[in-house]
This record gives C-alpha cells, structure tokens and sequence, in this order.
C-alpha cells in the first residue's frame, strides 16, 4: 500500500505538472529521468528523495512546500496500521485532484492569458452564475 503522504504528493506533482502543461516525457527530461519514473511519483508508487523533490520543484517552479500544502498532519504514516480501509487516525484531508480534467485545466490557462478587468468580470459572471 502506498504512503499517503507519497500520494499527495504525486498528487500535487501531477496538477503542477498538467496546470504548465508538461507531459512526463518533458519533465523527466528536465530533471535527467525516464518519465516511466515521474509515472510511479505520481501514483505514489515511488517515493520521492529530498534531492529529486528539489529537482522537481526547480523545474516546476513551485518552492518544495507547494507539494505538501494541504496536508495535515493527520496523514497516514509508515507503520500505522489499517484494517478494512481505515486506519487509526483519520482520512487523509488534503485538496480534490481538481486538475485531472483537461477542461479544468484549459480553463485555468484562459482564465490566466486574460488581462484583470476581464478576468474579473468573468469571475463575478461565474459567481452570479453559481449562485454566490
């Protein structure tokens, strides 16, 4: 089973990842990879060093804290045990992996090649729309 730790934080790789539009071929060739191995990070498959987590977040361009915002502390660690799916402390609580929708992220690209009047304007639309 994997950490859910090493999960949100593939997690969190991933939305990055997708939001500047890399596919895991280019960001493992940033950082001197196989992209087979950048896969495995994001599934949580593999754990991520210190020195690749710096790497990563290089080349990314996010500080290393941006891979473990969300995170409570609450989190599931090496040695804790889970039975039946639970397990002693609690869920994982971190952000919905919002970015997994090509649409979602194509719209934050949108959003952000808007000048701030009309990113403005069409964020009170979206807010009038929704009901806010």
């Amino acid at each position: 089973m994997a950490n859910t730790v090493d999960l949100h934080v593939g997690m969190r790789l991933r939305q990055r990842r997708r939001l500047l539009g890399y596919t895991q071929q280019k960001l493992a060739d940033e950082v001197n990879i196989r992209f087979q191995q950048i896969q495995k990070y994001e599934s949580g498959a593999n754990r991520i060093s210190a020195s690749r987590l710096w790497s990563l977040s290089k080349a990314l361009d996010v500080p290393v804290s941006f891979f473990f915002e969300g995170l409570t502390g609450d989190e599931l660690v090496e040695g804790d045990i889970e039975t039946n799916g639970h397990h002693e402390k609690g869920a994982l609580r971190s952000i919905p992996d919002v970015f997994s929708n090509k649409e979602t992220i194509d719209l934050v690209r949108a959003f952000y090649s808007l000048g701030e009047e009309p990113r403005r304007r069409l964020l009170d639309l979206a807010k009038a729309m929704s009901g806010e």
